[in-house]
């Protein structure tokens, strides 16, 4: 459930698209069609730090990012699952969890400000997000 005072950032809004609410996360799909690149976002108000959260909520953080990489890795079988929090860009603490393999751009270097952004069209964003949404998450 959304904490009645949950803003969720305007850029993180306006990036990536809504696939689905866990426990404790908004899980979004970020719009570039290069990577399956998914961020977790805690439904709590000001969070800004991952030391921000409460233990159980950390706890919480950790569990469902274990099993969204898992998740990625079942349906994507990439070479890597990359995870991180930088929010040099967005203060907001959102979790980063990227399936890569050999063959993407950045490959093998960071993904984070890799240029050439490639949005989705509309029914490839639809379908990926029905796809994501549908996924098993172990939990």
């Amino acid at each position: 459930m959304t904490h009645p005072t949950f803003l969720l950032d305007r850029r993180l809004d306006a990036d990536a698209f809504f696939v689905r609410r866990l426990a404790l996360c908004r899980m979004l799909l970020l719009n570039d069609r290069r990577w399956p690149w998914l961020l977790l976002v805690p439904e709590r108000p000001g969070i800004v730090e991952i030391f921000d959260l409460s233990d159980e909520d950390r706890a919480t953080l950790m569990a469902e990012t274990n099993a969204t990489a898992q998740m990625l890795a079942r349906e994507f079988a990439p070479q890597k699952i990359n995870f991180g929090s930088l929010g040099n860009i967005v203060e907001q603490f959102h979790m980063h969890v990227i399936a890569r393999t050999g063959r993407d751009p950045a490959w093998p270097g960071a993904p984070f400000g890799h240029p050439g952004r490639e949005p989705y069209e509309p029914e490839e964003a639809d379908a990926m997000i029905a796809r994501l949404a549908a996924a098993e998450l172990a939990s």
